[in-house]
Parts: C-alpha cells; sequence; structure tokens
C-alpha cells in the first residue's frame, strides 16, 4: 500500500512538472495582456433643450477618450505567423452600464492571423475610414469633437466583418466586407441594420478601404466606406432630425475621407475632409465636413490641443461651426486631469449640440451652444 501511495504521489509530481513545463513553454509563445482606461467628468452645456435651459451632468459616453477595458492577446505559430485575438468592452462611467448598444464586446471582437504580409482579421471591428483618421484627427472621440457633427465618425464599427490590413514601408492599406453591419444597434448615425439574409447579399452591407502613408515628419490618409440598408433600417442625416427610412438594399450612405498631418518640432497640426451622400427614398442629401486641429506641449506635463470644425449640408441649409480648446496635464504615464471646452454656432435650420458626450442635449434651431468640462483618466 505504501509503495501504491509512493508511485501515486511520484506520477502526480512528474505530471505537475511536466504541466509547469508546458505552461512555461506555452508562455513563450502567447501572451494576454488585459488592459482598459476610465475616463469621466462634470460637464456643463448651456442652451441644451428648446426652452434654452442649461444642463450639468456626468455625460456618459466621453471625456477625452472613451472608457473601456479589454483583452489582447497573440500566439506564435512559426514561420513568422501569429494568431491574434482583441475583445474590447466599452461602457458609461456615469452608470457602470455596457456602450454600444448593451453589447458585451461593443467595442472590439475578433480574430484573426497576422504575418509579415498584413492581418486578416474577423469579427466585430472597425471601419477603415475611422482609421485613416487616427492621425490627422488629433482630438480624435473628445467630448468636443467631430463625434458633435458626425456621430458616426468616433462610433465607426461593423458587425459580420472580414477585414485586411498590412502595412509595407511607411504604406498601409486596409479593406473590410460586412454581410450585416449592425445587429444590435447601438451606433449613432447609423441604425439597426442585422442583414445575411438569404437571396439578398446587398442588404445592410458595408464596405470601406483605406490608403495611408507615414513619414517621419507628416502622413495622408484616404478612404472610402459605403453602407446599404436593409429591412427596419433607418439614417440620421443631420443632428437634431428624426431618424429616416434606410430599408431597401439599393439605398446607400457613402463616405469619403481625406487627411493629412505634419510634425513642427514637438507640435504636431492635421487637417482633413469628410464627404457624405446618402441617397435614399426618403431623401438624397449631401455634406462636407471640414478640420484643422492641432497639438502642442506646454510643458513635459502640459499638453494643449485646438481644432475648428465645420460641416455644411448645402441640401437642407443646415450647416454648424464648432472651436474646441483642451488642455490635458499628465500626472503620471498612465493618469491625467484635463479641462475642455468647445463653443457651436448653429445655421438658422440647424440643431447639432456641441456636446458628443449622450443624448438630451439638443439646442432650438439655431442657437449656440457652449460645453464646458473638467475631468480625469487614467489607464491600465
Amino acid at each position: 500500500m505504501q509503495k501504491t501511495t509512493m508511485r501515486l504521489c511520484c506520477l502526480a509530481a512528474a505530471a505537475l512538472a511536466l504541466a509547469s513545463g508546458a505552461a512555461r513553454a506555452d508562455s513563450t509563445q502567447g501572451s494576454v495582456t488585459l488592459y482598459g482606461l476610465i475616463d469621466t467628468g462634470i460637464e456643463y452645456v448651456s442652451h441644451a433643450n428648446a426652452n434654452g435651459n442649461g444642463l450639468t451632468r456626468m455625460p456618459s459616453v466621453t471625456g477625452t477618450l472613451p472608457s473601456r477595458w479589454g483583452l489582447r492577446g497573440a500566439e506564435d505559430l512559426g514561420n513568422g505567423m501569429k494568431a491574434v485575438f482583441t475583445l474590447e468592452s466599452g461602457f458609461n462611467t456615469d452608470t457602470g452600464t455596457s456602450g454600444q448598444g448593451g453589447r458585451l464586446f461593443g467595442r472590439q471582437a475578433w480574430v484573426g492571423l497576422a504575418s509579415d504580409y498584413g492581418t486578416v482579421t474577423l469579427g466585430r471591428q472597425y471601419s477603415m475610414v475611422f482609421l485613416s483618421l487616427a492621425d490627422a484627427d488629433i482630438l480624435g472621440p473628445s467630448q468636443y469633437a467631430i463625434g458633435s457633427l458626425d456621430a458616426y465618425i468616433p462610433n465607426a464599427r461593423t458587425d459580420n466583418t472580414i477585414a485586411y490590413k498590412g502595412t509595407f514601408s511607411g504604406l498601409t492599406v486596409g479593406a473590410t466586407y460586412s454581410s450585416g453591419r449592425d445587429a444590435a444597434g447601438g451606433v449613432p448615425a447609423s441604425g439597426t441594420c442585422a442583414g445575411e439574409v438569404a437571396g439578398n447579399a446587398s442588404s445592410c452591407r458595408a464596405m470601406s478601404a483605406m490608403v495611408k502613408y507615414d513619414a517621419a515628419t507628416f502622413g495622408v490618409a484616404g478612404a472610402y466606406e459605403e453602407q446599404r440598408g436593409g429591412a427596419g433600417a433607418t439614417a440620421s442625416f443631420f443632428n437634431g432630425s428624426a431618424p429616416v427610412a434606410f430599408t431597401d438594399a439599393a439605398d446607400k450612405d457613402r463616405r469619403i475621407v481625406a487627411n493629412g498631418y505634419v510634425k513642427l518640432g514637438s507640435g504636431k497640426l492635421g487637417v482633413g475632409w469628410i464627404g457624405r451622400h446618402l441617397l435614399a427614398a426618403a431623401g438624397n442629401v449631401r455634406s462636407n465636413l471640414y478640420f484643422v486641429n492641432g497639438s502642442y506641449p506646454l510643458t513635459g506635463a502640459l499638453t494643449l490641443d485646438a481644432g475648428l470644425i465645420r460641416i455644411v449640408n448645402a441640401d437642407q441649409g443646415r450647416s454648424a461651426t464648432m472651436a474646441v480648446l483642451r488642455g490635458v496635464y499628465a500626472l503620471s504615464k498612465r493618469t491625467a486631469l484635463y479641462a475642455q471646452t468647445g463653443y457651436l454656432w448653429n445655421s438658422a435650420n440647424a440643431q447639432y449640440s456641441v456636446s458628443g458626450g449622450g443624448g438630451g442635449t439638443t439646442p432650438a434651431k439655431g442657437v449656440g451652444q457652449l460645453g464646458a468640462m473638467i475631468g480625469m483618466r487614467t489607464a491600465f
């Protein structure tokens, strides 16, 4: 009995040793990283309703960056090939609820293969329109930024997507194809559109493509995206308007992007244009959005950002211009305090809101609006 027990103990110890060695070997081949960011603060928005009342709140959607957490992993498969994945969940810091229409991993959920020839991924992921703006749009998905005038841009993701992206000596090319772009909703100015309908491959389809070149001191990029309508789908022409039917697979919502940036010493300047053409039975509308923004470090810890953004909807006589100023003070590499403000001028028929921090701040037609926010962010 003692010999049997001893043998069992030896076998168990050997199995544990082998398992431990296998775990160490696997750890050299692959890795998983937990990461995230929490960003919130207090905001004031003037003329936040038709009566002209102001609103003080903790915004739900963003501050300088949207709050999120995620898992990112890679496994070396040998011969220059890697398996890669990302699962990323957005959440509303004011209430702790999930963003992107209540999805668990609404920001990103994809798996793929990467090599020297590029990366192919499958799942919910960013449009190339979003990726093309990453360097020139310095204000990014901030509270007062492009998202106030085109809410789709900082939320440009699609379900059921296959994507390719590769970089070769500074030149980056990419493309996506979605067979059903938004099954759960939660993408502003896009609308729910599940797609993947038997016998109608165009229903709720989305495609995008990008070409981008980055040198040591400058970069340029261009992108194209087309979304198709489908059963139950809606689209928004402009802020303050009710969504309109976008139900035919022949309906199209197109965006073309051209942008660039230049590094000026320790500062940076970015400019760009986004042209949108929505062609549907409910209407035929064009808009042009222009932006110029910049960033300059005043000290080692304090950075000043500023921007000017204008959108023109010539078909509807609805235009708006917004000026933005933001200061970010770094307490460490991961934590920062910030203060930001924006002022928006609406044309006579426009109802854009200066704030991209969630609903409830639409002014009356033609009314200007001031937004101001102080906040904090920390990353992990």
